[in-house]
């Protein structure tokens, strides 16, 4: 024995997802902890630039999978890039796995777990480790690990960089429509995007009959709304439509119940490219490996095989595009 600490027993382990769950047995989010904004110009700090900036993801997670979709709507593969972490996610947490298909090793930084990545932006960070990751090679620093700001930096401070004018003029969160947007989000947040898993980390039986209720409440608010508008927003795609999409997308659907959400989520996958975005194995093998304590014997189940290049016929429902999601709320 050399005497020398491995990696291993350098790097913490990761605290468990339980370590979110209160008193009455609930799911609770942590908050992000860098909030750093990347402007056109400068003004904050951090210019959008080419080549500088690297984003750290997993294919199986619905808030990472946001940042890919931006990426490849908004035409900025080439100024954006990407390292992709290993689906298997163990005690130390999110780490790079080279051998693994559709993972990488950390070239940017040549790290083995995410949270030495971390800790290079902030040698004292405790806090649980996340992706998505924005990194700014310059600075050597994490600039935001917030998946809702980051989509909408490269939204718009990226415009000069997106290869064609189409690219450049997509807006996913138009100004006259923000006020609705923040809204729509709002609940799809609390009861979609979060609810999945406040019903998957349920720890009580009370915690969990409430989150379920929740979610197909508002699963049934979202296929109300889809039965009379191709996105969420009329004929307008908005972040509002990937932000759910990504969800929907990692879960079973329930295509018979919900058919108007299922033909939006093959709509969604159709469109410029984002179906590149989406990994199958890495989305299953994750949720059904890395959560042991839920899944203790680690076994992926068969099926369903949903064929998401399926015709949906959703261009059919030629809605003003101002009309937004027919006044529902949360």
């Amino acid at each position: 024995m050399s005497g020398v600490p491995t990696v291993l027993e350098t790097i913490e382990v990761q605290p468990s997802w339980k370590t979110n769950v209160s008193s009455s047995g609930e799911y609770v989010r942590a908050q992000s902890s860098f909030r750093h904004w990347i402007t056109a110009e400068g003004s904050s700090g951090f210019t959008a630039e080419p080549g500088r900036y690297h984003l750290y993801v997993s294919l199986a997670c619905p808030w990472a999978h946001r940042t890919l979709i931006l990426r490849k709507l908004k035409g900025l593969e080439d100024i954006i890039s990407v390292t992709v972490v290993d689906w298997l996610l163990e005690e130390h947490g999110w780490a790079f796995n080279g051998q693994r298909a559709g993972c990488a090793p950390d070239t940017v930084n040549s790290k083995v777990y995410l949270r030495e990545v971390y800790q290079l932006a902030d040698p004292a960070y405790n806090g649980r480790i996340t992706v998505p990751v924005l990194w700014d090679k310059k600075e050597r620093t994490i600039v935001n690990n917030e998946s809702s700001e980051i989509i909408r930096m490269l939204n718009t401070e990226f415009n000069a960089f997106c290869q064609t004018e189409e690219q450049r003029n997509l807006d996913l969160y138009p100004a006259d429509l923000r006020p609705e947007i923040d809204a729509l989000n709002e609940w799809v947040y609390r009861d979609i995007n979060n609810g999945v898993y406040k019903c998957g980390f349920a720890t009580s039986q009370v915690a969990y009959d409430g989150s379920v209720i929740n979610l197909f409440e508002a699963l049934d608010k979202v296929e109300l709304i889809l039965s009379e508008n191709r996105y969420l927003f009329g004929t307008l795609l908005t972040e509002a439509d990937i932000r759910l999409f990504t969800t929907l997308c990692n879960r079973k659907l329930q295509s018979v119940d919900y058919k108007n959400i299922w033909g939006f989520v093959r709509d969604i996958y159709q469109t410029a490219g984002i179906g590149e975005t989406v990994n199958f194995d890495h989305i299953v093998n994750h949720y059904y490996q890395s959560h042991r304590t839920i899944n203790p014997n680690g076994i992926v189940p068969i099926g369903p095989h949903l064929d998401f290049n399926s015709v949906h016929e959703r261009g059919k429902l030629a809605v003003d595009a101002t009309v937004g999601p027919t006044g529902i709320s949360g």
